[in-house]
């Protein structure tokens, strides 16, 4: 089940680690994406904190930590192909893995549901 945030961030939890990336609605505005910076495996990011950028050629844009944890892996593929996070954001485009210090976290995220209602 995917989580999502109103920075236009999704989640899908496996056990304590969660897979983070930005949402069909985000890439969609960003448009065609030309470069991503990500995290490093191992660093500590606290909920809130701005964990990665993309960069179009509209705009460049923080990707804020959903949560806190630390980083357990990155989506190297995307690093080296952007435009794969504007086709496919919510699977092949996704940007890290982030292990949580608190799962229960994830409890205060959105649903699909509710953040298909949010005012886009």
């Amino acid at each position: 089940m995917l989580r999502f945030t109103d920075e236009h961030e999704w989640l899908k939890a496996e056990g304590v680690v969660v897979t983070v990336g930005i949402t069909a609605h985000a890439a969609e505005q960003l448009g065609d994406l030309v470069f991503i910076e990500l995290p490093k495996v191992g660093a500590r990011l606290a909920k809130g904190e701005a964990a990665a950028v993309v960069e179009s050629v509209k705009a460049a844009s923080d990707v804020y930590a959903p949560l806190s944890g630390e980083v357990v892996a990155v989506n190297d593929a995307a690093v080296a192909d952007p435009a794969t996070v504007g086709t496919d954001p919510q699977g092949d485009g996704w940007l890290y893995r982030l292990r949580l210090d608190d799962p229960s976290e994830m409890d205060g995220l959105m649903d699909e549901a509710a953040y298909a209602a949010l005012p886009k």
